[in-house]
């Protein structure tokens, strides 16, 4: 499909909503008109059409978070755009990784969801290794060293297994398996190393699995 072959709508337009290209997170929504398209397809960087100012601009231009592109995809009625992006810094003008981060009151208010939750530590970790507060056990386990996140890794793996050939239950296999996954996490912010990494790590094994057979 083409730039040419878009559903714009009377004045040009066409809605684009933003997604994380790693973890689907909905990051916010804007407006194209095919020379924000032309642009975004020509460099690979997040353009959008402001209405307020009737002006093409670059996500990034002033803030510097600009969004890496990873592909375009197109509703089926050719309507609306999703745009999957890497982005660089937050996403929303209020500092926030999303424009989405506010809720409007419903029963279950108490209820964290749990979308991008492995993002969410990822961020608390590198929060608390930078200055972590008083007490904080992340804080605590990172002064320790590597060896210590290793060695806490291994305990929590153990403790998995003991859970599902125990016969503990799916509940308590579910709960270690959250502790070894957080640890892990630490893991990765001990050395440095981004989620990012291991999800394209993933995906690229992904991509090199055979095609099914037909039946």
């Amino acid at each position: 499909m083409t730039a040419a072959e878009l559903a714009f709508d009377a004045a040009g337009l066409i809605p684009a909503v933003v997604q994380d290209a790693d973890t689907g997170e909905l990051l916010m929504v804007a407006w194209m008109n095919r020379e924000a398209v032309d642009a975004t397809v020509a460099t690979g960087l997040a353009h959008f059409w402001s209405r307020s100012r009737r002006a093409l601009w670059r996500k990034g231009e002033t803030s510097g978070h600009v969004q890496h592109v990873q592909g375009l995809w197109v509703d089926c009625d050719a309507d609306t755009l999703l745009v999957q992006v890497h982005p660089e810094g937050p996403a929303c003008h209020t500092g926030n990784r999303t424009c989405f981060f506010r809720r409007l009151p419903s029963q279950d208010d108490a209820q964290i969801p749990p979308a991008n939750m492995l993002e969410r530590l990822e961020g608390m970790i590198e929060s608390r290794k930078a200055a972590a507060p008083v007490g904080s056990y992340v804080g605590g386990l990172l002064s320790k060293g590597e060896g210590a996140v290793c060695r806490k890794i291994g305990e929590e793996a153990v403790e998995v297994i003991t859970a599902a050939l125990g016969g503990e239950g799916d509940r308590r296999v579910v709960e270690e398996m959250a502790d070894l996954w957080f640890h892990t996490l630490v893991l990765l912010g001990q050395r440095g190393i981004p989620l990012r990494e291991v999800l394209n790590e993933l995906g690229r094994r992904h991509a090199r699995r055979p095609a099914p057979a037909p039946e």
